[in-house]
């Protein structure tokens, strides 16, 4: 449902790829709201097209049929430029910037409000500095990013995120990789971006649990390709969890908030 804190939204959007002549459509008709203050996880199986909506939602691809509106203005009529102001995108493709150290990278994220020649002066630097401070990565800070941790290595690409300054952050499976402690303090940090920075957050994830946990609202990418949206609570209470796999054999369990057999 749009409120008064909705930035994004979607209008008939259809999502997939074309095969030569042929559009294959992965999901369909999609009315999406994302709102600012909001941590919300996109959750479904592989191959159900997570990947695929995000990066819809960036641009990177152009949509099969539909738009996509931020503030009520059209993402497509917007320059790169513009829209590089009003979203942040964190991938798990792995850049080629190891390097460079992590100052020089998180700086990366100023280019959408530099000039030319993408120089920082002070205001920026401060910017950077504080974005590391954000992200938990400014004890990094002179260190080149071939030398980070995948933990640490995330958190960087947060923090060139956060040093946007957009209001809009989205990332494609950013606990990938992270083993369990790394986890649960990125998704505790993207939670603190969204309720303490006012940032809409959205995130696709196969961590469900820790999803459950943090996430306030879900959009859920079921088995029929449908997308399920609402608070994390109503969706567990409806058992719309269960229409994310499969396998039957494989039921929903809401003391533990994750899967079992």
């Amino acid at each position: 449902m749009k409120t008064a804190n909705t930035i994004l939204t979607t209008h008939d959007l259809t999502v997939g790829y074309r095969n030569g002549s042929q559009q294959v459509a992965l999901l369909s008709k999609l009315n999406l709201h994302l709102d600012k203050g909001k941590l919300v996880a996109l959750l479904g199986q592989n191959g159900a097209g997570k990947s695929t909506l995000l990066r819809a939602l960036t641009c990177d691809e152009r949509p099969l049929a539909g738009s996509i509106s931020v503030n009520d203005t059209r993402l497509d009529g917007m320059s790169q430029k513009e829209r590089s102001r009003i979203l942040g995108l964190v991938s798990t493709e792995r850049i080629q910037a190891g390097a460079l150290t992590v100052t020089e990278l998180v700086g990366l994220g100023r280019q959408p409000h530099t000039g030319f020649l993408g120089r920082l002066d002070d205001e920026d630097r401060e910017i950077v500095r504080q974005a590391m401070t954000d992200a938990g990565i400014i004890g990094k800070a002179d260190d080149y990013v071939a030398s980070l941790s995948d933990g640490e290595r995330q958190k960087a690409m947060i923090a060139r995120a956060l040093a946007q300054q957009t209001p809009i952050i989205i990332l494609d499976e950013p606990t990938a990789f992270l083993d369990v402690a790394s986890r649960i303090e990125t998704m505790r940090l993207l939670q603190t971006l969204a309720h303490d920075r006012g940032k809409a957050v959205l995130l696709s994830s196969h961590d469900i649990s820790q999803s459950l946990m943090l996430a306030d609202e879900l959009w859920l990418i079921t088995t029929d390709r449908k997308v399920i949206t609402g608070t994390t609570s109503d969706l567990v209470a409806t058992g719309a969890m269960d229409r994310l796999f499969v396998n039957r054999d494989i039921h929903f369990n809401p003391k533990i908030l994750d899967f079992s057999f």
